[in-house]
């Protein structure tokens, strides 16, 4: 997994709600994190592909995605909280997809899958009510 360098990343710093008493109202202790991910060097082509793809909502039209952290009642932590998941997101996004190779089936086990029916169907058919012939 590729690591992404500090300076392509771009954070704001603004107030948080929820728990924290006074605090809330006087610390900017939220971050919004940007990371440009069309005009990022250190990440390949199908990459960044599969990245924004994963991105989804969070993917601004410019090719950027927005990362806001407020879990934490500092900022060290919702910044490193921010950072984390961007990382995960990439490590994710690097993985590359296994395509199924389609198969047929066999001319044996087409038989034996005919076979089987045959059988469960005359199981089936002895089940009914006697005939009154």
């Amino acid at each position: 997994m590729s690591r992404i360098p500090e300076d392509e990343l771009e954070f704001r710093f603004f107030r948080a709600g929820g728990p924290g008493g006074q605090n809330v109202n006087k610390v900017s202790t939220a971050v919004q994190m940007r990371f440009d991910v069309k005009n990022s060097p250190s990440l390949t082509e199908p990459v960044k592909a599969r990245l924004m793809k994963l991105a989804g909502s969070r993917l601004t039209l410019d090719g950027v995605i927005v990362i806001s952290a407020m879990r934490f009642r500092t900022q060290e932590r919702n910044k490193a909280d921010a950072v984390e998941r961007l990382e995960a997101m990439v490590a994710e996004a690097s993985i590359k997809p296994v395509y199924r190779v389609p198969t047929r089936p066999t001319r044996a086990s087409k038989e034996r899958r005919l076979q089987a029916k045959s059988s469960r169907a005359s199981i089936k058919s002895g089940r009914g009510k006697p005939s009154l012939d």
